[in-house]
């Protein structure tokens, strides 16, 4: 038996894109919190500013810390400092920041994608 990728479906290239984007996005997650996040959080506890109240645990003001760094606006309504982390951001911060938030967001379009077709 001969293994013959064109005879692979659609649904096995979703699946398996979906798991290689995943191990990226899960790489992403990691760097992004260790070297862009703990750098912004040291910085604004150096002057006073703590991380927000609310996400003692979860850790999702990581993913609004990309947001920011992405978008490089102040928002007027926000649930953390955007001036303090646009003034931390450094430019790998702002590289990690996009790898981050574009890796999600392909393993979310390849996730549901695969969700729909093979359902």
């Amino acid at each position: 038996m001969s293994f013959n990728l064109v005879d692979v479906g659609i649904e096995n290239w979703l699946l398996y894109g979906g798991g290689v984007f995943l191990l990226i996005f899960s790489i992403a997650i990691v760097c992004f919190i260790r070297v862009s996040g703990k750098h912004i959080e040291r910085e604004m506890k150096k002057e006073g500013i703590l991380p927000p109240h609310w996400d003692s645990v979860m850790g999702l003001r990581y993913a609004m810390y990309a947001i920011v760094i992405v978008r490089n606006t102040v928002s007027p309504v926000s649930l953390v400092n955007d001036e303090a982390i646009l003034r931390h951001a450094r430019k790998k911060d702002r590289y990690l920041a996009a790898f981050y938030l574009v890796s999600g967001g392909l393993t979310l379009i390849l996730a549901t994608s695969y969700y729909f077709y093979a359902a």
